[in-house]
């Protein structure tokens, strides 16, 4: 069986990296491409569809990140852009990129560890500084509503973990 394929624009590839600098407000450290938010860009007639999950329905950066979406699209000329916001399926940390992850730690935030969660939060988080298995709960709320607060037990430092949804 023969498999069609249909080759995007190249204008789609520029699009996405345009989006690709479009730093997270509360992590800039990552990008709205390196967390999964952007899901897909389409162009729809003489314009562009943007396909926009918020990493949760509440989220207060919500509205800043279509604010600059649509900034970053009409200083590059690609109007008219319409925002498809999608929330289902939900946002989940898997749609995060590998490097999205060790760029997380180098910051200095425990990346989500998939798969190992309960309500969000692990039974085992690594420290990013000293990579020990051995750190305690502080808070479920740590700098913003998505990341939890641990203090490392053998560093005694303590750090962000960002909760796996």
């Amino acid at each position: 069986m023969q498999r069609l394929t249909t080759l995007a624009p190249a204008e789609v590839h520029q699009i996405w990296v345009l989006l690709g600098q479009i730093p997270d407000p509360e992590v800039p450290v990552l990008t709205i491409t390196d967390l999964g938010m952007v899901r897909r860009v389409a162009q729809q007639g003489d314009g562009w569809v943007i396909g926009f999950t918020p990493t949760y329905s509440g989220c207060p950066a919500t509205e800043h990140l279509l604010g600059e979406i649509r900034r970053v699209m009409t200083d590059n000329g690609y109007t008219p852009v319409h925002i498809s916001l999608q929330l289902d399926p939900p946002w989940t940390t898997d749609w995060m990129s590998a490097d999205a992850r060790e760029r997380l730690r180098q910051y200095g935030i425990s990346p989500p560890q998939a798969h190992a969660c309960h309500a969000g939060i692990p039974e085992t988080v690594s420290c990013p500084r000293c990579g020990s298995n051995h750190s305690t709960l502080i808070s479920e709320f740590g700098s913003t509503a998505c990341k939890a607060l641990y203090r490392c037990d053998n560093c005694r430092e303590p750090f962000d973990y960002f909760k796996c949804i």
